[in-house]
This record gives C-alpha cells, sequence and structure tokens, in this order.
C-alpha cells in the first residue's frame, strides 16, 4: 500500500495463494482482496478487519456499493458473493459500558447504517435515509432528521470553487466548535476556513496556502475563536501551526516538528501528539509557543519512547491523559501522559494565574514552567511571565519583561510585548496609531530614515544615530539616502526632542488612567 506520493505505507508477507482481484470502499478507508477460497477486509495500514473463506475458488472481480457498506464478489465457480461490513465498534472515555451497574443500551434502526461517529459526549450514526444524533447521558431520545429532505437545523453551507463532497475524508476536513477547515482537492497546498455559525470564508476571505502539498490538517478544539489554530502535515512529514483569524496568515504558519506521520489534539485542552519516526511519541504541551516564544518550544515537549509501537502506528485520538494507538497488526496501544499540562490549560484560559502558579511549583517540572510563561506572555500577564522565565532561568527575558512594565504608556507596553514575540510589523502600526512616532522608528530600524520621512519628524535623530555607529565601526557613509540628507548634528536639541516626547507620552498615559478612575465615580 502506497500513500498518493509514492512512499510505502505497508508491505504484507507473501499471501497462501495469488492474489486475484482487489477494491478500495468509496470512502478510502478500507479495501477488500480475493483469492483462492479467500477475502480479506484490510484498511489503508495494511491491517486486516476480517478474514473469510468462502468455498467459492478464485475471487475474480469486487465491487463496493455506493455507502461502503456491502460488497459483491465475482468467483471462480460461477458464484456471485455478498459481504456485509459488520461488528464495527467505537469508543470515547467510558461511553462503551455503563460501568455502575454494567446496563448495555440496545439501539435500533430501520435502515442500514452507513456510518457511526462516537465523541464530545454524542453518538451520531447516519443510515441510507436518516441522521441520527444521541447524547450519552440520554439514549433514549435522539435528535433525528432526513437527509434528502434536511428537515435538521441548517447551520451554515459553506462552499468553495470545485467543491465536491463525495471526494472529502477525515484527513482532509477538521471540525471545531466554531472553524471548518477543508483541505482542497485539486490544489493540495491550500486550506479553506470557514465559520460554522456563517458559512462565510475567515478574514479576508484567502484561503491559507502552504509552501507544499498537505496530506492531514487538523484543528485545536478548545479554547477562544480568535485563538483557534490548525495543525497541519506536508508531503514531506513536517509538523506545521498556524493561527486561523488572523490577517496575513501566510508569514504565521510555524514549523514544530519533523518526520511526523500521524497527530491527534486533546479533546478538552489544546495538547497536540503525534509520532515521529515511528520511534517516540511526542506531545506539544504548549503549541501555541512559537506564536510567542519560539525558542522556548523544545522546553514544552513531552517525549516518551515509541520501542513499544510496532511499523505504520497510527493515533486513533487523544482523550483525556490517554492516547490510543493503532499499530500496523491491529492490536491497539495505549499511553498516558501527565494531567498536568491540561490542568494548567484550564487555569490559563479561566485567568487563575496563582493556581498556575501553585501547580508549577508543586510539579517541579521545567516543562511546566516554560508552558506557563508562554501562556502567561500570550494573555499579557506580566508578573506571572517573571516568576515562570525565572525559574527556567531566562535571565534576558527576565530583564525584558521588567523593560516593558517601566513603559510611560499602554501603547508602549503593549507594542515591546508583540515585538517580545516576534511581531515587528504589528508593533510598528500599533506604535504609528498611537503617533509615538520616534518609538516606530527604533522597533523597525531598517525602515527608520522611510518612516522619518514619511511623518516628517525625526530625520536628524536618525541620521545622528547613523553617524555615531559608522563612527564607532570605524566607518564611512556609503548609501546614498543617507548621504542626500546629511547634515550637521545637533545632540542638544535631539535630546530634548526625545525628553519632550518622552514626557508627552507619561502625560497623556496619566491623562487616561484619571479619565478611567472618574469613569466608575460618574
Amino acid at each position: 500500500v502506497w500513500d498518493s506520493y509514492g512512499r510505502l505505507l505497508y508491505n504484507s508477507s507473501p499471501q497462501d495463494y495469488p492474489v486475484t482481484s482487489l477494491s478500495w470502499a468509496p470512502d478510502g478507508e478500507v479495501f477488500a482482496v480475493g483469492s483462492f477460497n479467500t477475502l480479506h477486509l484490510c484498511d489503508k495500514t495494511g491491517w486486516s478487519y476480517a478474514l473469510e473463506k468462502p468455498n467459492t475458488g478464485s475471487v475474480f472481480s469486487l465491487a463496493w456499493s455506493a455507502d461502503g457498506t456491502q460488497l459483491a464478489g465475482a468467483c471462480g465457480n460461477g458464484h456471485v458473493i455478498f459481504a456485509h461490513v459488520v461488528e464495527q465498534s467505537w469508543e470515547w472515555r467510558n461511553v462503551v459500558r455503563n460501568v455502575l451497574n454494567d446496563a448495555v443500551d440496545l439501539l435500533e434502526f430501520r435502515d442500514r447504517v452507513i456510518k457511526a461517529s462516537l465523541a464530545h459526549g454524542h453518538l451520531v450514526v447516519t443510515t441510507s435515509l436518516q441522521c441520527y444524533v444521541y447524547s450519552s447521558k440520554n439514549w433514549n431520545t435522539p435528535l433525528i432528521f432526513d437527509l434528502k429532505e434536511g428537515t435538521g437545523r441548517l447551520v451554515s453551507s459553506p462552499k468553495f470553487p470545485g467543491m465536491r463532497a463525495d471526494v472529502l475524508s477525515a484527513t482532509y476536513v477538521s471540525l471545531s466548535d466554531d472553524t471548518l477547515a477543508v483541505r482542497d482537492k485539486s490544489e493540495e497546498k491550500v486550506i479553506f476556513l470557514f465559520d460554522v455559525l456563517t458559512g462565510k470564508a475567515l478574514g479576508d476571505g484567502k484561503p491559507l496556502t502552504h509552501k507544499l502539498e498537505v496530506v492531514e490538517i487538523a484543528l485545536d478544539q478548545c479554547g477562544p475563536s480568535n485563538e483557534r489554530k490548525i495543525a497541519l502535515i506536508d508531503k514531506n512529514r513536517d509538523l506545521y501551526l498556524s493561527p486561523v483569524r488572523r490577517l496575513g496568515r501566510d508569514s504565521n504558519i510555524c514549523k514544530i516538528g519533523a518526520l511526523v506521520h500521524t497527530m491527534a489534539w486533546n479533546d478538552a485542552a489544546n495538547l497536540l501528539c503525534a509520532i515521529q519516526d515511528d520511534q517516540q511519541l511526542t506531545v506539544w504541551c504548549y503549541p501555541g509557543v512559537v506564536l510567542v516564544d519560539r525558542e522556548l518550544l523544545p522546553k514544552t515537549l513531552h517525549i516518551k519512547d515509541g520501542s513499544e509501537f510496532s511499523r505504520s502506528p497510527h493515533i486513533l485520538n487523544y482523550v483525556g491523559t490517554k492516547v490510543t494507538v493503532r499499530q500496523g497488526d491491529g492490536s491497539l496501544v495505549y499511553s498516558t501522559v501527565s494531567p498536568y499540562p491540561a490542568l494548567l490549560h484550564h487555569y490559563s484560559l479561566s485567568a487563575r494565574w496563582e493556581d498556575a502558579l501553585r501547580l508549577c511549583r508543586f510539579a517541579k517540572d521545567q516543562s511546566l514552567w516554560a508552558c506557563l510563561a508562554a501562556m502567561a506572555m500570550a494573555n499579557r500577564e506580566l508578573a506571572t511571565a517573571e516568576v515562570a522565565y525565572t525559574a527556567i532561568g531566562e535571565v534576558a527575558r527576565v530583564q525584558y519583561i521588567n523593560f516593558i512594565k517601566e513603559q510611560p504608556s499602554k501603547e508602549s507596553s503593549v507594542a515591546h510585548m508583540l515585538l517580545f514575540s516576534g511581531h515587528v510589523q504589528e508593533a510598528e502600526a500599533s506604535l504609528l496609531q498611537a503617533g509615538l512616532i520616534y518609538q516606530a522608528i527604533q522597533v523597525n530600524i531598517d525602515l527608520a530614515l522611510e518612516l522619518a520621512l514619511k511623518h516628517k519628524t525625526h530625520v536628524d535623530t536618525v541620521l545622528a544615530f547613523r553617524d555615531k555607529y559608522l563612527q564607532r565601526f570605524g566607518r564611512k557613509e556609503s548609501n546614498k539616502s543617507f548621504l542626500q540628507y546629511a547634515d550637521g548634528v545637533d545632540w542638544e536639541k535631539i535630546q530634548a526632542k526625545l525628553e519632550m516626547e518622552l514626557s508627552k507620552e507619561r502625560e497623556r498615559a496619566a491623562n487616561a488612567s484619571v479619565r478611567s478612575s472618574l469613569a466608575p465615580r460618574r
């Protein structure tokens, strides 16, 4: 079995008899193999779900029904055999059996069951005509609607050019409670992102475009919609992370892993797990760290030895603290992960920073401290971030956080927090919007002269610092742009101008704080 890029996924041992027929199910999840008196049902990783021994001679041709639940085979003895896909099972947390009284609920349907899914406390079953939605708390009163008539409450109908619903699969579609992501079938580098409630494309309407073909996508399931992120694996088996509701998304696609074969988000917190190089299970305790402080990423990883996995393992789900992995031979392997990262995410979402600090001090785990540092900076909680960075020995970052605290205005503090995360353009735009031209010039030194000329201020300041820099390294000016405006440097005038701008900024910040304190009294 190969993937669409020619990589070998599975290679079976020699069979007892020659293979005489093979046919994929319409959804591409399983395939049937026929040989002499033998019929196999296998999934795309090569694992055999079922082995039947009909006394029919060689099975020369196989054909699936359109819904993928039945199979017909033309046999060497002149017979046609019919098969049904049966005995499927689904598991989610403890919703398999009532462990309190061992009770069993039997669900019956008037039509043939085609697909089913169990997750997030609900069971969704589709038959040939209807769709049933059950709650795990009450199996007696499902929500039922007809598929053909669409009598259920339609939320939205996302569409994009060339969309074909019949070729969509779970690998190329991902859904959260507010966002839908679909990889384009015709252009495999493109991912369309939609708002679930409106069905409209997110942001400026442009899709997310990766540099290589994408083979798998997954949206995180927790947190506010404005912080929604998507993980994707490309054909080089590199793992990337990107925010989905931020303009200019193309520049925010960050690589967080390599040699990744399969991945899954946690159901209750934004933790991401993946199997790398078939040898280790890696958990990104806070994947969003790459958007806040990329250098902390290695410190937030939890790595477990994957020697227990056989060839071609596949992650089925990551629920609670348990990762379920199906191995190449079909067996299930369960791996447990520490509950502390998920609890830290819960504290961060609810702004319980003191509880988060107590948890890190109790666990005494460097990866937890690193996660807390990034979470605090993402939420602009500088006091907590300072403690967390101190705990992992990041002295330079602690000093910069103290520098941010000393800024005279809120606008300056916000801009420097954006700079801390590497968002230079956003920091510059924030300062320019606040009228802090000199600060904006300091932020983007490469365009300092261009900004000064554009806003007709601090041209002499830029030239003075440029001259000071050249004198320090014993060099002469060669840039024509600077030679054009070169003039004598008056440091006293420049210093007075800087002090005046700084005092105005402090005065404006003080007036804003007075206004905000008077508002409640009114």
